[in-house]
């Protein structure tokens, strides 16, 4: 990497950096492109230069989060021999890093800011599509071993990110192990169902 471009990352990083956590003690919406400008020194003629918008820095660091998330899940998927442990073991990674992470409730306030540029809505789309194809691909690995039975891999991965979305925004308000258990309920019903067998 050339100078020129290591000192444009390293100003990128620092006002992110700065940026995550104005979000974190204030929120989305009362984190201000000047009160970004006040904690970096950058001018807002260089954060927009990198990020062309507060909408566009915020989902920056949604992508961030998104990366440690799968690389620390990748890590301990291995731990995890079939896909039923693997599906248990990944909704208990979501919900203890929802639980955990300090941009939570900034996220909240962002999904719910209805007046979004397109293209910020065309890079949550694309975040929308990363986790279908990671979901489908986890579920195509189940159907090939033959774990599953149901062999539409595309449906049930919207259906498992749906069920996953849901249960982020209904247990924002429980203790932890209120979340963890609703989380590992949801599980099971997703690959076990609630209907008794037919007789």
């Amino acid at each position: 990497m050339n100078k020129k471009k290591q000192q444009t990352e390293q100003t990128k990083k620092k006002i992110a950096d700065a940026a995550k956590v104005l979000f974190m003690q204030k929120g989305y919406k009362a984190s201000s492109i000047e009160e970004i400008v006040k904690a970096t020194g950058c001018s807002a003629g260089n954060i927009y230069y990198h990020f062309k918008s507060k909408e566009g820095l915020f989902l920056h660091l949604m992508e961030e989060w998104d990366k440690e998330w799968e690389e620390r899940w990748l890590t301990k998927e291995q731990q995890y021999p079939t896909i039923i442990e693997k599906l248990h073991g990944m909704a208990e990674h979501l919900a203890l890093d929802q639980f955990n992470h300090p941009l939570t409730k900034a996220m909240d306030e962002f999904f719910n800011n209805s007046e979004k540029a397109s293209d910020v809505e065309e890079r949550i789309n694309e975040m929308v599509k990363g986790y279908l194809d990671f979901n489908r691909q986890l579920l195509q690995k189940g159907i090939d071993n033959g774990e599953l039975h149901v062999t539409n891999a595309a449906g049930l991965a919207v259906i498992l990110d749906s069920l996953l979305y849901g249960l982020s925004q209904h247990t924002r308000r429980m203790e932890r192990d209120e979340t963890l258990a609703a989380y590992r309920l949801a599980m099971d019903v997703f690959l076990h169902g609630i209907a008794n067998p037919p007789r």
